[in-house]
């Protein structure tokens, strides 16, 4: 009888320790492998290569800096970015941005973003690049370099490899308070700032201009 007790103690505290064990799960390596797995929550609406899909205001995403993907992710589960009623597509990327929980998923799947081929999206708006080039030197080049590739010490991503449609989408949601109105976003704070010197065809011709930095 005593036996028999012992073994159904036993098999009580194995199934517990497999119940617990399934609940707590041991976390993935972070790495390159898991950023590939994390990444296909992602494809769907920034493609299989990050190219993006203008049909649904995913931009191309592939190849830009780690350091920038972190920080838009970060910023997007911080609420920094997609609480703005006005800027849909960050209304539904911050949701995705809330499932990457654990510990290194988001320096994973940033590190995999990373090292897909970088894209160079073709140009679908138009713009002044003469008048362009003026505003830019005065406005852009500080942050964003003579060369439109970014400085990673100042939180500039390289805007050469973003789309165009993209860029002047995000002017305009700096400019509106869509972004960089959060007093916890300092170099969206800047931005926002900037944006400020720019009306609609200013943010035209600048982006043209980037274009040309290709």
């Amino acid at each position: 009888m005593m036996a028999r007790t012992q073994n159904v103690r036993l098999s009580a505290a194995l199934l517990l320790g497999v119940a617990v064990a399934a609940c707590n799960p041991t976390p993935p390596t972070p790495g390159l492998a898991l950023g590939k797995e994390l990444f296909e929550t992602c494809a769907p609406c920034h493609g299989d290569m990050g190219t993006g899909d203008v049909e649904i205001d995913a931009p191309a995403i592939a190849g830009l800096p780690q350091w920038y993907i972190e920080a838009q992710l970060r910023g997007f589960q911080a609420g920094m970015r997609g609480m703005h009623a006005n800027d849909l597509p960050a209304l539904r990327m911050r949701p995705m941005a809330m499932t990457l929980n654990r510990d290194g998923d988001i320096p994973s799947v940033a590190e995999y973003v990373a090292g897909l081929p970088a894209t160079f999206p073709e140009s679908t708006l138009h713009g002044n690049a003469g008048a362009g080039a003026e505003r830019y030197a005065a406005v852009c080049v500080a942050c964003h370099g003579p060369d439109g590739r970014g400085n990673e010490l100042l939180w500039a991503p390289p805007i050469v490899q973003l789309n165009d449609w993209y860029l002047v989408q995000e002017l305009q949601n700096f400019r509106e308070g869509a972004r960089g109105a959060d007093p916890a976003d300092i170099w969206g704070q800047q931005m926002r700032i900037n944006t400020f010197a720019l009306d609609d065809q200013a943010m035209a011709d600048v982006i043209a201009y980037v274009q040309t930095l290709r």
